[in-house]
């Protein structure tokens, strides 16, 4: 076996590691199961899209928050308001259809895990790593290509970046990458200074 060829094989190992560790939980199984429908469809990019916007909706919106958490929202009421966020988000059939079987099945709540974990499933087919990071202010686009060429860089493979912002960091950042994690936030660094003048 060449160089190359035992390359590939390692990365469709590391592929497999990480598609069986993310089936392994609830929300794997359905982001498999969403991925497996958008592959055959040749949708994934679109529902990456869709995931995305709705990642954003659950950040922003209380309401939208509420309505997949509240456990007294009834299946058919959820179901017919994800309806309407959906139209409204220009979310795709798939995408729709999948919110419908979460709020049939009462799984509304696990939607954030789902999307990491689909958003897992789609880096690994194409060879990428997702790194979260949250900072205490929006970064600018200078900042996050900077941020992700260092991550690139130390990865050793193409690193896609998701942003939140928690005004509690205070500043710096906190990077997760899988289960690694990078954090630098000031708040970290003011406990630790506590904890080190406990002593």
């Amino acid at each position: 076996m060449d160089t190359q060829s035992f390359l590939r094989t390692q990365e469709d190992l590391k592929r497999v590691d990480i598609s069986a560790g993310i089936q392994a939980s609830l929300a794997g199984r359905y982001a498999s199961a969403l991925f497996d429908l958008a592959s055959e469809a040749g949708t994934v990019t679109a529902v990456e899209s869709d995931l995305e916007k709705l990642e954003a909706g659950l950040n922003e919106s209380d309401e939208l928050r509420m309505l997949t958490t509240n456990p007294k929202v009834s299946r058919g009421a959820a179901e017919k308001a994800l309806w309407g966020v959906s139209a409204i988000m220009g979310l795709s059939d798939l995408t729709q259809n999948f919110l419908g079987v979460l709020a049939q099945n009462r799984r509304l709540s696990q939607l954030p895990q789902v999307i990491r974990a689909f958003r897992a499933i789609a880096a690994a087919q194409r060879g990428e790593v997702t790194a979260e990071v949250t900072s205490a202010h929006a970064l600018t686009d200078a900042q996050l290509a900077d941020l992700k060429t260092k991550l690139t860089a130390r990865e050793g493979r193409t690193v896609k970046l998701s942003t939140k912002v928690d005004p509690e960091l205070l500043g710096g950042l906190v990077v997760t990458i899988g289960s690694k994690r990078i954090d630098g936030s000031i708040r970290t660094r003011l406990n630790s200074l506590s904890q080190a003048m406990k002593a």
